[in-house]
């Protein structure tokens, strides 16, 4: 944002939006090493402004990173091999030959990447400077993580309730007791947060010099089972046994008639306001250090949520209560320093739209959105407000072109009849093209959509239990005539 005088104008800009885990590597995975430098440098010479890389944090059920056991570690996969050799901490000979398919396979990946990482562990230094600095900087969430993730090792347990009432409750003698014999699972944890972190700074830095900013993803709510509800579970509405009163969803609709049941435990408000909303004054600080700009996910929670009974077998039975809005906000503003995208998907309620015009968040305009109702619809292009953030589509939607050739007749004649035919006679690119030429802040484009890739490539369809996040780029993706396509569609943008 550009102030000049009393008027305050936007540059326009764009990006690409591409997870961590679809990069290239030998190693069956994406990580924070030379593909991903690589990635930075094709973004420079594409006249990009943004990398969208969606939450780091540890990937859970799904192989999602918004079913996390943690809202603030990282995911020990992205850890670089390479980078460890560098650091002297492994040697080439340690890295066995192994065969990947072309997409991730998360249980290969683990057997094949763990090992390796306790051997690099095994050969840290714990006394250095750094790492004790690492340590106390970030010790508000740290010890906690790490003695969650030894317990779960230790114990094999699926969920933090199963555990002995000592370790469940966090009484302090069962705690000092664990801590004592499971000294070397515990540091294991934490030498793998400063792996993470002092590789992704080092990118970080990478991609400001070049000139590229990164947009990360906090999800609005957290898992059940995870770092944050066992160490701190006043901040929820958890019942004496811990289990959650009541669980996060959205209520029957055209698409669901029993709603959607998605069972993170729902914010005690009333106690976090006491703290000062302390839990979430450290979760915005923390990714306000990741990130140059933070997308929030499920924004309209700010302003009401949905709240079903524990136990319920759907959503049917649930309520609407009222968030915590722009009270919540204007401390968050006075104590946080952040940009921030509020992920608003339309048909929301005019207290969610008050809410983000109040907040002056620019919000989220997904074409593939726009062709299904009329001219008013407010994904078209020629109904948005400065302030916002223009998508092809996001994580959760089909590719532009599989979007495409699934659209109904009506679609595809509003199509026809409002986006521009791009020179290459490409659905997929004029869609493209014609988002460049909007009026909105920022154009996200899904890399998969610069590679006009169908169906089979999507990133992630919700509801559907497997084969998510598992699509990577070939190396050979990137290459000179992509820059060039990605250069021409944008041209343009990055001008006042």
């Amino acid at each position: 944002m550009l102030l000049r005088g009393n008027e305050v104008k936007y540059a326009r800009e764009s990006g690409i939006l591409l997870h961590i885990s679809s990069l290239p590597s030998p190693y069956g995975i994406g990580s924070l090493g030379r593909e991903a430098y690589r990635f930075v440098d094709f973004l420079k010479k594409s006249r990009q402004t943004y990398w969208q890389i969606l939450p780091l944090c540890p990937v859970g059920k799904g192989n999602s990173p918004y079913s996390s056991v943690s809202s603030f570690a990282g995911e020990m996969l992205f850890i670089d091999l390479d980078m460890l050799i560098d650091d002297g901490l492994l040697n080439p000979a340690d890295i066995p030959e192994t065969l990947f398919p072309k997409n991730v396979d998360y249980r290969l990946v683990r057997e094949f990447k763990i090992p390796l990482i306790k051997k690099a562990a095994e050969n840290f230094d714990t006394k250095s400077r750094d790492f004790k600095a690492f340590q106390r900087e970030n010790s508000y969430w740290l010890d906690d993580y790490a003695v969650f993730m030894a317990l779960k090792e230790v114990y094999r347990k699926k969920s933090f309730a199963e555990l002995a009432d000592g370790l469940k409750y966090r009484l302090p003698s069962d705690l000092n007791h664990f801590r004592k014999n499971h000294a070397e699972q515990i540091l294991f944890y934490e030498i793998t947060q400063y792996f993470f972190f002092s590789q992704y700074f080092k990118l970080k830095s990478y991609a400001a010099e070049n000139g590229i900013k990164i947009i990360g993803d906090i999800p609005f709510y957290v898992q059940y089972d995870s770092a944050d509800v066992w160490s701190r579970p006043d901040n929820f509405r958890l019942g004496r046994d811990m289990t959650p009163v009541l669980v996060a969803g959205v209520p029957p609709d055209v698409f669901s008639a029993d709603g959607q049941l998605w069972g993170n435990p729902i914010y005690d408000w009333d106690f976090q306001k006491t703290t000062g909303y302390e839990w979430w004054k450290e979760r915005l600080a923390h990714n306000a250090k990741l990130y140059d700009v933070i997308r929030i996910d499920h924004f309209r929670a700010f302003a009401d949520y949905y709240t079903i009974p524990y136990g319920a077998q759907n959503a049917k039975s649930g309520k609407w209560e009222k968030g915590v809005g722009l009270p919540f906000w204007n401390i968050m503003k006075e104590n946080i320093d952040a940009e921030i995208i509020a992920e608003d998907l339309g048909g929301e309620t005019p207290e969610v739209e008050k809410l983000i015009l109040d907040t002056g968040f620019p919000n989220m305009k997904v074409l593939q959105f726009a062709f299904n109702t009329d001219l008013e619809n407010p994904f078209l292009p020629k109904n948005y407000q400065k302030n916002c953030v223009c998508y092809t589509g996001t994580h959760d939607n089909d590719t532009t072109r599989g979007w495409f050739e699934k659209a109904s007749e009506r679609e595809r004649l509003m199509f026809s009849k409002l986006v521009p035919a791009d020179k290459s006679n490409s659905a997929v690119l004029s869609l493209i093209a014609f988002g460049m030429k909007s009026k909105a802040r920022i154009v996200i484009v899904p890399m998969q959509d610069y590679l006009q890739l169908d169906s089979s490539d999507r990133l992630n369809t919700p509801g559907i239990p497997s084969g998510n996040w598992e699509w990577r780029l070939s190396t050979d993706d990137i290459c000179d005539s992509l820059t060039e396509t990605v250069k021409r569609l944008s041209d343009g943008r990055n001008k006042y």
